[in-house]
């Protein structure tokens, strides 16, 4: 027997306790629900949504999942303070992402990536295999076909740096994969609200998949590291930045 298929949202298209999961999320990474805030319980919330209860559990289930929300006996879901979240899960970074992020979270994300993926390009420059190469190859031909302009040319960056995670060889590495690639195109995207991307990304992306490719693992570190340091330098909230320290500058010279 065949459960039936959840109703879903009709503006959203997702299952409907995806969408009140997605709603509610958004809500809290937005600070409308703030730390420590307890959600409405299940009769209540399910009465002003119009659901059934299942759906409202379900959604409660996954915000919990990803460390936004706390259910407790006799407390009711409390929201969670901020260094319990899973901030590397996808669809959180998406919600982040849905507003304009605070500048300690473009900041900080930069530095997470700093760390893992010029480590990563130089184990793969020692580890990588002919498959590996090949996909890397095979996301570079799609980011030059498509460019980064557009969804499939987002989605071929996030294969080019899946690919490299997956040539390191190291598993815990590997596992980094979902989250690295969600924060490459969360990043991508945000530097195109405002204007399509001014300097083309590609070439800093070929210089990493040629070293990775000749098995220099320094060059490699080095142009993954440029890669992102350009990146940095691309993001609006840094133009912003530089451009408010001019400011300051010409005010006090």
């Amino acid at each position: 027997m065949t459960t039936p298929a959840s109703p879903r949202d009709k503006k959203t298209g997702l299952r409907l306790h995806s969408s009140i999961a997605r709603d509610l999320g958004l809500a809290i990474v937005a600070g409308h629900y703030k730390p420590g805030d307890i959600l409405g319980g299940e009769i209540e919330a399910s009465a002003l949504l119009q659901v059934s209860r299942t759906p409202y559990r379900e959604a409660v289930r996954i915000l919990a999942a990803k460390g936004l929300v706390e259910s407790r006996p006799k407390v009711g879901t409390r929201v969670s303070a901020q260094d319990q979240w899973h901030l590397l899960d996808p669809d959180v970074l998406a919600w982040i992402f849905s507003g304009d992020p605070a500048p300690t979270v473009l900041q900080s994300l930069f530095e997470l990536r700093s760390v893992v993926e010029p480590a990563a390009a130089e184990m793969a420059a020692k580890r990588r295999s002919d498959r590996h190469l090949r996909d890397m190859r095979e996301a570079l031909d799609g980011m030059v076909a498509h460019t980064l302009n557009t969804e499939a040319g987002r989605k071929a960056d996030g294969a080019f740096h899946g690919a490299l995670l997956a040539a390191s060889g190291n598993p815990f590495m590997i596992s980094l994969t979902n989250s690295v690639t969600a924060a490459v195109s969360a990043l991508t995207e945000f530097k195109q609200r405002a204007t399509p991307l001014l300097r083309d990304p590609v070439p800093d992306h070929e210089l990493v998949y040629e070293a990775v490719a000749a098995g220099n693992p320094k060059q490699a570190h080095k142009a993954m590291a440029e890669l992102i340091r350009l990146a940095i330098m691309d993001t609006p909230i840094q133009m912003t930045e530089r451009a408010r320290r001019g400011r300051a500058t010409s005010q006090t010279s």
